[in-house]
Order: structure tokens, then sequence, then C-alpha cells
């Protein structure tokens, strides 16, 4: 250590910079201590530091501390004198507050909380000491910088006050404090202090507190044993054991009870006091029942015992949880049992998570059967002590097991904790999160504090899609996926679960005719993982679940729970076939081919066919629904043909391979189609085109029909070698639908064939038509300069059109359109012209009237200024004539375009004296002529900068609009004002040399006239004086004495002009000056009486100007005093008469002569006890005389009160108990009391004066009590 410690309120010493490990201070001079030097504590040095924190930042053999404090001290005083110099400039300039004061804050701010960071010794402040210095300088910074007024004065007149006391003039005409005179102590002296010897008592467990030992946390029970007013030197504790019930003395001796007395001196409801209760605390190890049996005092004897009562001790309740099965199945009981150990009745409270949701619940009286136990018949609160009691059975601890049995009727995680457990005597054990974590640490499997039970959904089985009503069928030797369907009480599958599924199965033909398992079923049972992992079945039979479960629970099957599983037969085919031959030429067409299937349909059959000579083969399938159908196999080509028919297919078997063969040698009848049957559109007067095949053996002869509007025009062709050929119509002239049909075909051998084959030709009944569309009745529109506007088009025929047109600048433009009124955007003015239209298919035609349509621009906003008081101008600057501050005026602004319009304009005021920041201004015009009023508010130079414009059509837009400007200087009014206002000038009345003259300062361009309004007092009607061609800017005013009336006058300034034709006119709140014609003065009395005690004021009233001379006399001396106000005040310091004699005021030499006295009466007194503190020591119910002396004039009043007893250093005031008040016609009184405490006088009254202590109040009676005797 370095140096002796010191306390927190001690003055710091500078840290010693030598011999900081030899010998240390203290001790007396000339003596020396000789000492074995202890060894040296191992410190850890620090890893990051250099030098110990202690020491400064500078090292003290650079710079030591001294010098370091006084470099500290310089550059806060070089940091002030720079403030007071922004203070200074801050006085010419007010602008720059706000920043000065933000600097200063932020300067302080860094030096202050920087300057512990140095360890400079006794500069090393607290972090609250360093907040109050940063407050103390900001609150400084804020009086500075914002120019906030700073009571010197007043604070140094508070300051002195609070040392020297508020001093009053006194009648001997020097100062005197009040306090002095109004509360002397010396008037009421002395107490009669009373005390009635108590008697001493011990109690055990007064507060009737519960205790209880667990051998771990709470080894012993302190128990309290309550003394008053007597101090023990031997106790005696009987303790009866609660298992044998054998009873233990245990003494604790004079040394042990001093021992408790130093450690109950340690708590703060201890008092050292002997007639104060005291509190002491025994400790004691073992549980049982324990009473105070003897208490002996200093002087042997005993001591009384009150409420002897039994105190129990016991082992502290405890609770487990037993061991169970950890996982349950939705539905069944949870089966927790708890096993409780105290003293019954015993009280758990625990607490119950479900999926975090937590509920708390608690088990009440807690016992065994058939247990009787005083504590379960009375308040437990008052049940902590029991009468004495030989049997000690209810006290001892009792074990019981306590079921919790509860449906778990929500899967999940459920959760029982134990929360506390308390017994009978209101022990009560709290099982924190700690003691919880502790049991998962132990693993304990005998008891724990919490149970978790993890509770599982029970899994549910049926089957879907299969029944013995719509059995499953699968092909002989293939296994089939049994369609089970897994769920659970939670209405889902249990996910990450395996399923145990138990069945029975029958084979084929063990069923039973009614559909039932026969007697020797087989049993089963398989493990599905999930409901992704098929369950697969084979042998044909019939399948039915008989159960479910997973590793924890057994579940329910429900309906259908029954498969069955069939094999059909295969798919077979048997063919029979016919020739089909022509009816004209007799020869072979084609194949009729009867199918007969054996199966399960519906059937896909697959059959290829070959023809002779062809380097490629057809297939084909063929779907059949039932077991018989028939195919006619046609080729529509001669030649040599062979049908193979490949596979066989039904609903259970696929691609069963078949090889069955037919030829045929086919030679077909003649035929004709058209190529393509579609609709064809044609254009009006053009010709349509359409390609024929023909089959068969040629030439071919072939005969066609067109037929339209009811009429059939037939047409032929003969030799016909190819195959095929084109048919195309002559010119279609007329618009409609027509038709055009194939009507026979004729062969080499001469067989005609009727043919069907027709399409259907649509002629356009009109060519397409374009035209301009209208605007509002017109081909021609107006439009925004820069907008876009869209030219309507009407077009006929069917889209998409491809139209072309001429723009604005004659350039041909192509546009492909869509509907039939469709638009051409366009953002230019100008002719725009159709040139030609084509629709989807056909050429089409201009209309002559829709050809063209103009586009015109709108012409865009203008604004101006009109000439009226314009005095010059110059390009686009207008200057308009002056004008005085606060006068109207208003300049012309006229619009050409669409109204409403809109103009922004800024405006820049330069101000004589300042500066404003510029200001954005609308200006709104419903027509086209508006007035801009003009900004006279304040002198200066103004600038009206038009820079937008705007009306119904156009936005503002800089690039069509040049600024405009306006410019105005607006003079400043004159003013005029008293040099000294509020100023009382004083005047005679009759007229004198060497009178006042009342100074005026004007402001303007010289010369000024002056209107002066003059307003004496009690008249009504105010004069007025005009004063002309006043020169300069200062003005001595002289009133004409005609003008004056005796009393007091106000004078005004009313009215101000100046050479610039301007003029101010001063409202009543303009300051004004007094003038005061004065008489002699007079001094009259404010108080009505003339008797006043010593430490009243005595005022009086003055009239006429201050200061006043008055003229007294006290005591047979005459003297004189000065009064500055219209009140003259003395204080009565002693009694005596007084007596005014004459007064002087400052306005006149006249002296007004009166006699006023005042009698001075002293106050009165009261002793008590001889005016000392007398002590008095009674037995109860004794009694003793209060001698009461007074002094002053009779009657006396007096008010005395009894309070409790303090120590007798009087240090401590006593609680006040009874207050009562006495009448005394004598000099002296004697009262007899008996009751205990301290006895005063309070106030004393005579026939004129009357005294009180300090804060006591005594003039609401109905406060008093009489005291008892």
């Amino acid at each position: 250590m370095d140096g002796t410690p010191r306390l927190r309120s001690a003055f710091p010493a500078t840290p010693p910079t030598r011999f900081r490990t030899g010998q240390r201070g203290g001790g007396s001079p000339g003596i020396q201590r000789f000492s074995e030097r202890l060894p040296e504590i191992p410190a850890v040095a620090p890893s990051i530091q250099t030098s110990p924190p202690s020491e400064p930042m500078i090292p003290e053999h650079v710079i030591d501390a001294p010098s370091q404090r006084l470099y500290a001290f310089t550059v806060w005083i070089g940091l002030a004198t720079w403030k007071l110099y922004d203070y200074y400039h801050l006085q010419e300039s007010e602008e720059q507050s706000l920043w000065l004061f933000m600097k200063w804050v932020a300067i302080d701010g860094t030096f202050l909380f920087g300057l512990p960071n140095l360890r400079i010794p006794w500069l090393e402040w607290d972090s609250a000491t360093m907040t109050l210095l940063f407050l103390g300088h900001a609150v400084l910074d804020v009086m500075l910088m914002f120019r906030v007024g700073i009571p010197v004065t007043a604070g140094f007149a508070a300051l002195y006050r609070s040392f020297a006391g508020a001093y009053e003039m006194a009648v001997n005409e020097h100062p005197v404090n009040p306090r002095n005179i109004e509360f002397n102590e010396s008037l009421i002296l002395g107490r009669q202090i009373i005390h009635v010897l108590p008697e001493g008592s011990a109690v055990l467990n007064p507060e009737r507190e519960s205790f209880c030992l667990d051998g771990i946390v709470r080894t012993e029970a302190r128990l309290p044993i309550t003394i008053n007013s007597t101090s023990p030197i031997g106790m005696d504790l009987l303790r009866m054991d609660l298992e044998t019930n054998t009873n233990e003395t245990i003494h604790i001796s004079k040394s042990q009870i001093k021992s408790m007395h130093k450690e109950a001196s340690r708590l703060i409801s201890y008092s050292n006091k002997v007639n104060e209760p005291k509190t002491l605390y025994f400790p004691v190890k073992k549980p049982g029942l324990y009473a105070l049996a003897k208490v002996l005092d200093e002087s042997n004897l005993e001591v009384a015992r009150k409420r002897m009562a039994h105190t129990v001790v016991v082992p502290c309740p405890k609770v487990n949880i037993l061991p169970a099965s950890s996982d349950r199945c939705r539905g069944e009981l949870s089966s927790v049992e708890m096993e409780v150990t105290g003293t019954p009745p015993m009280r758990v409270k625990y607490r119950r998570m479900v999926n975090q949701k937590p509920m708390e619940s608690t088990f009440e009286s807690i016992q065994p059967e058939d247990f009787v136990s005083p504590l379960a018949s009375v308040d437990r609160q008052n049940a902590l002590t029991v009468p004495a009691k030989v049997d000690t059975a209810w006290a001892k601890p009792q074990r019981v097991r306590v079921p919790l049995s509860e449906s778990l009727g929500t899967a999940g995680k459920w959760v029982y904790s134990i929360a506390e457990v308390q017994d009978g005597f209101g022990n009560t054990v709290v099982y924190s999160e700690r003691d919880h974590d502790a049991q998962e640490r132990q693993a304990s499997k005998s008891s724990q504090l919490h149970q978790v039970i993890s509770v599982h959904e029970r899994p549910t089985v049926h089957l879907k899609g299969c029944s013995p009503q719509n059995p499953l069928k699968v092909a002989k030797g293939q296994a089939a996926q049994l369609p089970v369907q897994f769920g659970s009480t939670g209405k889902s599958e249990i996910a990450d679960t395996p399923y145990h599924v138990e069945y029975i199965f029958s084979p084929q033909g063990d069923i039973s005719a009614t559909g039932e398992h026969s007697a020797v079923a087989q049993q089963k049972r398989e493990t599905v993982k999930s409901s992704r992992n098929p369950l697969l079945i084979q042998p044909a039979g019939l399948y039915t679940l008989t159960g479910v479960s997973t590793d924890f629970c057994r579940g329910d099957v429900l309906e259908p729970a029954s498969c069955l599983l069939q094999n059909p037969s295969e798919p077979q085919l048997s063919i029979s076939q016919e020739e089909i031959f022509d009816k004209c030429a007799g020869s072979p067409i084609g194949l009729r081919v009867d199918l007969d299937l054996i199966g399960t349909p519906p059937f896909d059959i697959v059959y290829q066919m070959n023809r002779k000579g062809a380097r490629h083969h057809e297939s084909k399938s063929k779907r059949i629904e039932r077991l018989r159908d028939q195919v006619e196999l046609t080729p529509k080509e001669a030649g040599e043909y062979e049908y193979t028919f490949k596979s066989i297919s039904d609903a259970v078997y696929k691609g069963r391979p078949l090889d069955i063969r037919l030829n045929q040698s086919v030679k077909p009848a003649a035929s004709a189609n058209f190529m393509s049957s579609e609709r064809k559109v044609s254009c009006i007067d053009d010709a349509a085109t359409f390609d024929v095949t023909l089959q068969g053996e040629g030439p071919f002869s072939i005969e066609y029909e067109l037929v339209h509007n009811g009429k059939r025009n037939k047409s032929m062709r003969e030799e016909i070698h190819e195959n095929m050929i084109k048919i195309e119509t002559g010119p279609l002239n007329d618009g409609g639908e027509y038709t055009l049909a194939l009507v026979s075909v004729t062969d080499r051998m001469g067989c005609k064939e009727f043919l069907k084959g027709e399409v259907k030709i649509s002629v356009r009944p009109q060519k397409p038509r374009v035209g301009f569309g209208q605007i509002e009745g017109q081909r021609q529109v107006d439009m925004l300069e820069g907008s876009k506007v869209q030219l309507p088009l009407r077009l006929a025929g069917e889209g998409p059109w491809a139209v072309k047109y001429v723009d604005h600048s004659g350039r041909e433009q192509n546009l492909r359109a869509k509907q039939h009124n469709e638009v051409i955007a366009v953002t230019q003015q100008g002719l725009y012209q159709l040139t030609d239209v084509r629709d989807a298919s056909c050429p089409g035609q201009v209309d002559d009237l829709a050809r063209d349509f103009e586009v015109s621009w709108i012409p865009r906003p203008e604004l101006r200024v009109s000439q009226t008081d314009i005095v010059n101008q110059k390009s686009n600057i207008f200057v308009k004539n002056e004008i005085c501050e606060g006068e109207e005026d208003a300049v012309e602004v006229l619009f050409k375009g669409s109204s409403p319009f809109k103009a922004s304009y800024t405006q820049v005021t330069k101000p004589e004296h300042g500066a404003v920041a510029p200001k954005n201004k609308e200006l709104l015009a419903a027509v086209n002529v508006a007035s801009m009023r003009m900004d006279t508010f304040q002198a200066g130079f103004y600038e009206y900068t038009f820079k937008e414009l705007k009306d119904n059509n156009y936005d503002p837009s800089p690039k069509h609009f040049t600024p405009i400007t306006v410019q105005q200087k607006v003079n400043a009014r004159p003013s005029v004002a008293f040099a000294s206002p509020g100023k009382t000038y004083s005047y005679c009345s009759v007229e004198s040399d060497g009178e006042e003259v009342i100074p005026i300062i004007l402001h303007g361009a010289p010369p000024f006239n002056v209107e002066v309004e003059i307003k004496h007092h009690g008249t009504a009607r105010p004069e007025t004086v005009s004063l002309s061609d006043i020169s300069g800017h200062k003005h001595e005013l002289r009133i004409p004495h005609s003008r004056l009336h005796l009393g007091k006058s106000a004078v005004s300034l009313r009215r101000v002009s100046d050479s610039r034709g301007c003029s101010r006119l001063l409202d009543s709140t303009t300051p004004r000056i007094m003038i005061a014609v004065h008489d002699a003065p007079t001094i009259s009395p404010l108080e009505n009486h003339a008797d006043f005690c010593v430490g009243d004021r005595i005022n009086f009233a003055l009239s006429g100007v201050a200061p006043f001379n008055v003229f007294y006399d006290f005591e047979g001396a005459h003297r004189k005093a000065v009064a500055q106000g219209s009140t003259f005040r003395r204080l009565a310091e002693k009694p005596g008469a007084f007596t005014v004699t004459g007064v002087q005021d400052s306005a006149s030499q006249c002296k007004a002569s009166t006699t006023i006295t005042r009698q001075i009466h002293g106050m009165p007194s009261v002793r008590v006890s001889r005016g000392k503190d007398s002590y008095v020591d009674i037995h109860e119910g004794s009694e003793v005389d209060i001698l009461f002396e007074f002094g002053g004039v009779p009657p006396f009043e007096f008010t005395y009160t009894r309070s409790s007893n303090t120590d007798k250093g009087g240090r401590k005031k006593g609680v006040v108990l009874d207050m009562r008040h006495e009448v005394s016609e004598e000099y002296s009184m004697r009262v007899r009391a008996s009751e205990e405490g301290t006895y005063e006088v309070v106030a004393i009254r005579d026939r004129y004066c009357s005294y009180a202590k300090p804060g006591i109040n005594v003039g609401k009676k109905e406060g008093q009590r009489k005291l008892g005797y």
C-alpha cells in the first residue's frame, strides 16, 4: 500500500514518489519500530499495461504531479479566456449563438472527460463528479452564448443572507437579524423528564417462525429469543426429541449470551439501550420441540417468560417422483407416483408441461390415513408454535405416496416436474432449475425431481381400392401391392415410425362358399417402415388385416380390411375371314375378319399390313371392349397384301405374342378425293384451285360441279392418266358461299363410282377499305406541344391489315393493324395522308373523303408585367417606384394562354439589417390578369423573379419561358423613442430655473415632425403637442409649463414623419415617461393599534417623491432615517416609546411636522423546573410536581406538551403524546403528573404579547388533549 488509507470524503493526498517500498509513515517521532518484514505477496504481472494504473500517464520523473495540475489548470484558464472572447464578439453579432453553444459544449466535454485519462493526482474524479462538472459548464455555456442574464447581484445577496441572515433596520438605526429577536430560546427554558421504571421479560420465537433442517444447506436453525428491559446472564432451553420423546436441557452460559449480543449488534434493529427490546439468536442442529425453561438476569432473579409455548424444529420436507416408463400411448393414464416426506399435512406444487404449454397444480393436505394433527385444524400462520404437549408423534416426519393418474389425451412430450413442497409448519423447499439440472447429471434411478413421458399416437390401417366385391386382379406369377393406407389417431401417418401389420390369408381354393376364410387360414406379420415401402402379395386368395402396431402402441384396423386377389386366365384370339368383292367389277377389294377373344376386356391387338413389293410395312392397333368383334381390311391400292397379328393385351396381361397370318390379292374400286377439305377464302373476281387424288385403274374420267346461290355448274374431265390433278374454277364475281363437289369417277373398266367429296369456298363480298376517323366531328385536332395524339383509323376487311401513309415530313410509313378501329400515334404537327391498304388476303383501297388528317399545336402560355408604376426597364428587369415600409402595393401581371394560370416566382429580400433567406411563392390567376402583392413588411431591397409559368394546358418548361424580374426598394419608417423610457421627471408646481429636459432619439431622414401626447392623472382626454422641423437625430423635449398639472402625468410619443414621406404611428404599448408635479409629502401609520411587541414591524405610508427623510424619537434620542420607497418600516428591537416627528421628500424642501407615538412591549417568558432539565424516576402510580414560573404582564396563558423520552443529551426529539393549555393570574403555577414523558412549554402569552417555539402550532384547539393524572 502507498500511503495511509483515507476515507472517500477526505482531501486526497499526492501519491508519494519516493520510498514506495520503504518505511511507512505514522507513529510518534523519536520512536523506532522494528519488525521483521513479511514475505512479498507474488503479484500477477499485467499482460498489457506497462506501468501501474495508479501512476500518471506522464511519469512523475518527467513532470511532477503539482506541475501537471498547474498545466491542466492553465489549459482550463486558456479555454475560459477564449470563451469570454467569443462572448464579447457575440455582443456585436448575434447570429452565431447556437453554433458557439454547440462548439463550447463539445470543447468542455472533451477537456473534462479526457482529463481523468491523464491520471493526474487529485484530478482523478469519479463519473458522477465529472457529469456534474460537465453540466455546470453546459449551463454556463447556455447563459453566455444565448446572452441569458446572470443574476450576480441577487446571487451575492442570497449568499450573504444565507450566512448573515436577512437583516432589517431597527428602531435604534442599526441592522438587526429578525430571527434573533423572533426566536429567542431564552424565553422558554427548562424541562421536566419523568421516567417510569419497566419490567423485564423474555420470549422464545415471538414472531412464530418455522424452522427445519436438511443436513446439507440448512444445517442449523437460529432460534430467536427476544429480551426486554433485562440483561440475562443465563438461559435454559428444553428440547424434546421427536423420535424418542426424551427430554434434554440446553444451558446457555453468560459468554454465549455475550457472543449472541455481539452477533445481534450487526443488525439494524439492534439497540444498545437497556430498556429497548433486543432479539438474540441461538443456533440448534437437532430437530425437536424447544421451549424456554429459565432466564436469569444480572441480579440472579428469574425473568418472566411470556407466552410459554413450544417451537418445533423438524426435518425439511422433500418430495421425489418414483421411476416409471417414459413411453406411453395416447389415451392411457400417466401413472406417475410422488413420494412426499415431511410433517403432515403437506402441500406439493408441481408443474405439468404438455408440448411446451405449462400448467401448475397443487396437492393439498397430504397425510397418511387416520392421521390426526393439531396443525390440520387451526390456522397455519397461528400454528407455528403449539401448546405444550408430551406426545410428539404428530410432529414426526411421515412418508406418503401420492399417485397422479390422468388421461394422456394429447400426443407429444409430457413433463412432470416438482416446483416446491411445504410441510404442516409452513417450511417450504423450492426446487430451482439448478436442482433439476443436478438430477440430470446424477442420472439417479431411485428418485428424481421430474419425469418426462413421450406420448405416442396409436396407429390405424385400412385398405383402399380393393375388396371382395372389387377384387385385385394380377397376372399369374406376379406380385401385387396390397393397397394399405396407414394413419393414426392424430389423423395422419406417424412419420419415421415402422408399422407392424398382421393379416390372415386363405388360398383361392380354400375360400368358403360364403366368401369367408377357411379354418386353416394362414396368420402372417409384416413390418413396413413407411407408406412409401409397399406390402407385396402374390398368391391368389383372400387377405384380411387383423392388427397393426408400432414399436410403442397397438392400433386399430378400420374397414375395409379384406382384399381378394385373383389370377385371371391369359388372353387368347381366334380368327375367321371372308373376302369382300366389288359389285361392278367382281374383283376382291378386302377382307372381313371375325375376332373371337378370351381374357379380361379391354383388349389391344397389334397387327401389320405388308404389301408385296413395298419397302415399308404399316403397323396398326385395334382396341376391343368386348369378347367378339369384326374388322374390315380394305386397302386403297391394288396389290398382294399379307396381314400378320403380332400381339394381344388385356386388362391383366400385357404384350402376349401372336403369330396369325392372312393373305389377299386386292383390286380396289376407283375413287377420288380432295387433298384438303378445309374452307378456302378467295377474293372477289379471283379463281380458286384445288388438288384431287385418284385411286384405281386408269385412265379416269371425273365429273364435278360448282354450286352457288342454288345454281349448279357441272364440269367434266376425261382421259386422266395421273393419280393427282388440279381443278380450277373460273373467276368468282359474286361474293358469298361456293361449294365445289366431286360427283363421280369412272375407271378403265368403265365402272362408275359415286363420290362424296366437297370443299367450301368463301368469296369476300367487297374489297378492304381504310380511312381516317373523326375526332370531335372533324379530321383536324389541336394538341399540346410535346404530347402524343392518336389518329383514329377505320378499316374494313379481315385483319391483320398492312397500311401505308405519308407523315408530316412527307416520308412513307408502314403500319400493321390488327383491329377494325386502329390508331396512329403522332407527336408532331402537320398533314398525315393514307396511301394504300391490304388485309389478310386481299388488296384494298383508300377512302378519298377520309384520306387526310391535320394536326396542330396549342400555343404555350405567356406572361408580361403591366407598365403602370414602372419607373425603369432594362431587358426583362422592371424597376418599380419606391414605397414606405408597411404600405400596400401590388403589380399587375398579364397572362396569355388557357386559364387558370400558375406562375412560380422567387422573392429575394436584402433587408437593411441582417439577412433573409429567399422565398419561393406562387401566383394563381383564374383570368388573364392578376395582381401580385408586394412585400413591404420589412425595409430593404426586394427582387421578384418569375421562373416558371403554367396554364391549364402546359406544365412549366424552362426551355420555353424567359425569366422576368421586378425590383422595388422599401424605405424604413422613421422612429422616435425616449432616451430614458420609464423615467419619472420631477417638477415643482411653479416654474423655476434648472428644470429637467426630456431627451428623445429619432431615426430616419431629417427633418422630422413629432406629435407628443400628455395625459394627466384623473383626466380622460389627453393633450397633444406638435413639434416640427427637427433637423437632428437627437432632440431635447421641453414641455410648456402651461400644460403641466399638479400630480402625475404620462407623456407618450404618438406620431413621427420624415422627409421621404414615411410616417409611423406609435401605439399605446410604446414606452413612455412620467412627469410628477409635487407638493409637500405626508406620512400615515398602516396599523390602527398603538401597542407593539418586540419583534413586530412598525409600518408607515409615505406620500411624495422618494427618497424620504423621516424624523423620530426613541428612548429620548432624536433620530433621522432615509426611506427609499413609499413605505417606512422599523423593527421593534427593544421595549420603549417610538414617536415620529416629521417627514421630507426629495421633490421639495418642505418638511411636514407630525406626532405619531407607538408603545413597544417586551416578550413574556416562562421557566420550567427553575429553567433546567430535571430528571425524575418514579414507579408506576406515583406522582411528581412540575413548577412553571412566568415573566411579563399577567394574566398568562401557556401550552405545554408531554413527549416520549429520549437520551439525556437531548439530541433527538421525542414524539408528542399529549398537549394541554393552562391560564395563570400569578407569576408561578404547579401541576402534578404521573405519566412517563418529557414535559416542556411550547407557547406563552401575556396581556400584550405571545411567543411559541419554532414549528409549534397551538392555534388548533381540537388538537389538544388533557393530560392524565
